[in-house]
């Protein structure tokens, strides 16, 4: 590279490291820590989604009665989803709102509160972090704003890192400093090797992590990687909604089918299913369920807003909407995959599977970068290299602000003491009795 390029690329690549230096530390600490989130909530939560063997002869309580059930115990938040899981022990778990859950007993009604509150609320601090500097109210699209800025910076500080780390000359001995960490050194010498290989070997993971987080971030982004991929954008930002299916009008008076046959329905349509759910109707000024209730499938693609009969969202069609269910198969690829399968409420009948292979190519790429992102795309692997290159970004901030703290305040040399007086014999004593 020139040299005056480079020293340019240089100074730009310092300068942006240190705008953005705190926030991308912030966003790497908190990316590392939720990195296994689902996996430890689900290993402490172990205990309150076990639902103890019923009484001989217990018949099991239909959908609708546990639903009621936590009505009466939750009456201030209104249900807005359900997940049935295949295991036979499994508490049924009841969405609230935006996020918040219960269990309840499938045979006694018991409802019962999510376990792991500790790690919730630490997991969810940590994600507030992440996405919006923990900022609240209409502060949080500022924290939202600076979040996606700073990560594009840091995609910038990635590839630049690349130009500036490329040696002049490619030989095991030009090489070995910035390739691997060396032993005993100190100082600038260590940071610069610390900043070296980390930036090197992180930088793969690194580029898809904030390339990935700025397709979700930004509306631009996403509808670049459709238009990419020769398809047409989608009309919305986020997780893609396919269109309403269409439910025949039933006959005046007809009442939609109890949701445990449409949920039967949903398991002879389904191979081995691992957990469905559905997504309830919410009243007007209720608020939708927002994110991912636990339990639910994991996944894009699911349309909102849908689950009852009449479709009473925002914008939502009119008339009779279909019933739409998510469904997590035990054995699927990608990992992430997930079917919908979209139910007539009234007779109970299937309308409509769609599933991963369905999506068109950029919706597709669009999934795939989401669950990058994250890791989870490449299972318990893919989190623990996106947890290990996250980490690392947090040693290429300090190390990055501790070389410019040597660049632009040098440490101050011990001045030299003065040179000491030479030092003079006293004269010898006369011997005033010398012969």
């Amino acid at each position: 590279m020139n040299p005056k390029l480079r020293s340019v690329l240089f100074w730009i690549h310092l300068v942006c490291g240190l705008i953005v230096g705190l926030v991308v530390g912030v966003m790497s600490f908190t990316g590392a820590a939720i990195a296994f989130e689902s996996q430890i909530v689900d290993w402490a939560d172990r205990d309150a989604r076990h639902a103890a063997p019923p009484a001989q002869g217990t018949p099991r309580l239909t959908l609708e009665e546990m639903i009621a059930k936590v009505k009466e115990a939750k009456p201030a938040v209104p249900p807005s989803g359900v997940t049935v899981s295949s295991e036979a022990d499994s508490m049924v778990t009841v969405a609230l709102g935006r996020g918040a859950a219960v269990y309840v007993h499938p045979y006694t009604g018991e409802v019962r509160e999510q376990g792991a509150q500790g790690w919730r609320s630490f997991f969810h601090t940590m994600e507030e972090l992440h996405r919006w500097l923990a900022a609240s109210g209409d502060n949080r699209a500022v924290g939202k704003g600076i979040t996606g800025v700073a990560n594009l910076a840091f995609l910038f500080l990635g590839v630049s890192g690349l130009f500036l780390w490329w040696p002049r000359k490619w030989n095991l001995r030009a090489m070995r400093p910035i390739l691997w960490f060396r032993s005993g050194l100190k100082g600038k010498a260590r940071d610069f090797n610390w900043h070296n290989v980390i930036g090197f070997w992180s930088l793969p993971v690194l580029v898809v992590l904030t390339a990935s987080g700025a397709v979700i971030s930004y509306r631009w982004a996403s509808n670049l990687v459709f238009t990419l991929t020769g398809n047409e954008p989608p009309a919305a930002q986020g997780p893609i909604a396919s269109a309403p299916v269409v439910v025949p009008t039933p006959a005046p008076g007809t009442q939609p089918q109890p949701l445990d046959a449409q949920f039967n329905a949903v398991m002879k349509q389904s191979k081995a299913w691992e957990a469905i759910s559905l997504r309830l109707a919410t009243p007007p000024g209720a608020g939708g369920p927002g994110g991912r209730p636990d339990g639910a499938p994991r996944g894009e693609g699911a349309p909102r807003g849908e689950g009852g009969p009449r479709g009473e969202g925002r914008g939502g069609p009119k008339g009779p909407q279909a019933s739409t269910f998510t469904v997590r198969e035990q054995e699927r690829w990608p990992l992430f995959a997930t079917n919908t399968v979209s139910v007539d409420p009234f007779t109970a009948q299937p309308l409509k599977t769609e599933t991963y292979a369905d999506f068109n190519s950029g919706r597709k790429v669009r999934t795939w970068l989401r669950f990058l992102h994250t890791g989870e795309a490449l299972g318990w692997l893919g989190q623990l290299i996106a947890a290990l290159a996250s980490f690392g970004a947090v040693f290429l901030v300090y190390t990055g602000y501790a070389l410019s703290w040597r660049r632009f305040v040098p440490r101050r040399r011990p001045q030299p003491e003065a040179l000491a007086a030479p030092v003079v014999a006293p004269p010898a004593e006369s011997n005033t009795n010398a012969a």
